[in-house]
């Protein structure tokens, strides 16, 4: 129960919604046993059975109950049947039993409504927070944890704390509340037989509880498993192109199956163990009832102690019981199996993130002076990527790192961006050490380029202003001119306002990354992060980037990483890393003429 306490707290903003649904299902109840008790007076018109009362009776207490509501009923017959005949006493007794029959739907609809904004808002908020906390996890927690499997989480996770988890909150007034006015109604009609039901009701709790025991972990198990197969289709859809150009159809096919049969095994034994809540507890209910048949009819027929009409109607409150009886019973396997739900959602929200404001964390809205890297480490598991790094990158100047795949590169822009933390030593801009910086003041500072090219299932115009929600429209093409990319915009069917498709797929590589270098522009930053930001273009889209690149970069800070050295001959400082030490720096033809590590690369892709 610890998990729905925590779920249970994003129904706070809905209490209005909890009181109304507590209300209504107060009458509910209410009506739901009047509606049994009310078939007496009319079973004794039909029976003639009612004892001749001509005196209102008086009211004798709480523990004389059953008889006064006995005495004044069969006063109220007696004087209906001397003013309007049998038949017309029981046409009222009759529109009695439709009237409460009639309010206690009428109640029920009411807190179904109640409820079903409490549990609709819950979820609302509850999805809103996780995508938020999804978004503000370092980008190290996706390195670690499958994609696919969070969006089972926010999807299929959360619908079923909604299908078995909240739907307890319907029954915690309803069903309790239903059972205690029929018990009391039962008590008022016989203590000695309703004593005698509450010998067996134990024992058939027991029974139903050991049932759902294994619940949870049957149900952690397919949520687990639906997360697995949810991230090969996400890995498939993305890897498509290699998939099919390396006829892997078979590997990806077998995978998938065998997690979908994994899965299959999985729901099929927690469904059949949820299956076996309602008959169970329907035929422990029925063999209760027919114990009660047995000796409720010796005390009719043999001991004279119970009227027939009062056998009946309690016959039908023992079996208004059940319904309530099996809707918690079933709710108590929704909260086992919701249980594995809400762990594994609760997981995320209360995953601490490792990239946090310091306290005391300043805004900076200016670069004024230089980048200074000084003797950092840093490891993304057991080795260190990066060894007693420093370098210094003056307001206004490009520095250009190059080295083979692995050197370290791209590790120092992830620092740099604070989607990493160093392990030891410091980044800092104008003596500010990063870490005491706000993050949203630190990336205000920062634009991106990465070699990726990732863009948005949405419009030209769309894609830019993520950069700039306000952006006029003189502004993106201003931009996009910058970019080189205005030349293709134009042409585009609907120009800016053209959905360019997933990731960007609607466009070539080229157009892709001079989208990306508008969208930098558009935001206007001191300093440029470019990451291998011309790699994998042909040499004609690569002229264009650069054009756009070097564009961008006057006036600027730059911090390029490089994997075509053509592009960084103009950098005021090229430094060279292997297994993540700097082993030369300078510019490019002082590195050329020493003839070490940088000519040897310079060579190698002039041969190729």
């Amino acid at each position: 129960m610890k998990y729905f306490k925590k779920i249970l707290r994003y129904a706070n903003p809905y209490k209005g919604y909890a009181y109304g649904n507590i209300i209504s299902n107060v009458f509910y109840a209410l009506f739901g046993t009047l509606a049994f008790v009310s078939l007496m007076p009319m079973l004794k018109v039909l029976f003639g059975n009612s004892e001749r009362v001509t005196q209102l009776p008086e009211y004798g207490g709480i523990t004389e109950l059953g008889d006064y509501f006995e005495k004044y009923s069969n006063y109220y017959i007696n004087r209906q049947i001397e003013a309007n005949g049998e038949l017309n006493t029981l046409l009222i007794m009759i529109s009695l039993v439709i009237a409460t029959f009639l309010l206690k739907n009428f109640f029920g609809y009411l807190a179904m409504y109640f409820i079903t904004y409490l549990r609709n808002g819950v979820l609302k908020d509850l999805r809103n927070d996780l995508y938020k906390k999804s978004v503000d996890l370092p980008v190290s927690h996706y390195s670690e944890k499958r994609k696919g499997d969070t969006i089972a989480r926010i999807t299929s996770d959360v619908l079923e704390i909604q299908h078995s988890f909240l739907s307890i909150l319907e029954l915690i007034v309803r069903e309790p509340l239903m059972i205690l006015f029929t018990i009391i109604a039962m008590l008022a009609i016989s203590v000695e037989l309703t004593i005698f039901v509450f010998i067996f009701i134990p024992v058939s709790g027991l029974i139903i509880s050991r049932i759902g025991k294994s619940l949870k972990k049957r149900s952690t198990r397919v949520q687990e498993e639906q997360g697995h197969f949810l991230s090969l289709l996400e890995e498939t859809l993305g890897g498509l192109k290699i998939i099919k150009g390396f006829n892997a159809e078979p590997i990806f096919n077998r995978k998938f199956e065998d997690s979908t049969s994994r899965f299959y095994h999985y729901s099929n034994s927690l469904k059949n163990r949820q299956n076996l809540a309602s008959p169970a507890s329907e035929f422990l209910g029925i063999v209760v009832i027919a114990i009660l048949l047995w000796y409720g009819g010796s005390m009719v027929l043999v001991e004279n102690t119970l009227a027939p009409e009062e056998f009946i109607v309690y016959m039908g409150l023992a079996y208004n019981i059940l319904t309530p009886a099996k809707a918690i019973s079933k709710a108590s396997y929704g909260v086992k199996k919701g249980n594995a739900a809400a762990e594994r959602v609760l997981e995320i929200l209360e995953t601490p993130s490792t990239i946090k404001d310091a306290p005391d964390a300043v805004e900076k809205n200016e670069f004024k002076r230089e980048i200074a890297i000084k003797n950092i480490f840093f490891k993304y598991e057991d080795e260190y990527v990066l060894k007693d790094f420093s370098i210094t990158v003056p307001k206004g100047q490009t520095v250009a790192l190059v080295g083979q795949s692995g050197s370290g590169k791209s590790t120092v822009a992830n620092l740099i961006t604070r989607f990493y933390d160093v392990d030891k030593g410091e980044i800092a801009i104008d003596g500010t050490d990063i870490r005491k910086i706000s993050q949203k003041s630190l990336r205000g500072l920062l634009g991106l380029v990465t070699q990726d090219s990732i863009l948005f299932n949405d419009t030209v115009e769309g894609n830019l202003r993520v950069a700039k929600e306000n952006a006029t429209e003189k502004e993106l093409i201003d931009a996009l001119k910058v970019a080189n990319a205005w030349e293709f915009v134009k042409d585009l069917p609907q120009g800016l306002h053209t959905n360019i498709g997933d990731s960007g797929n609607k466009l070539s590589g080229g157009q892709k990354q001079r989208l990306s270098i508008a969208r930098a522009v558009l935001k206007n930053p001191p300093i440029m992060i470019l990451d291998e930001a011309t790699s994998a273009l042909d040499t004609e889209s690569e002229r264009l980037v650069q054009e756009a690149l070097e564009n961008m970069m006057k006036h600027r800070t730059s911090v390029v990483i490089a994997h075509r050295l053509s592009t960084i001959q103009n950098a005021d400082q090229i430094i060279v890393l292997s297994k993540g030490q700097i082993v030369e720096q300078g510019k490019h033809h002082e590195l050329l003429s020493k003839g070490g590590v940088y000519k040897g690369l310079v060579e190698m892709q002039s041969l190729g």
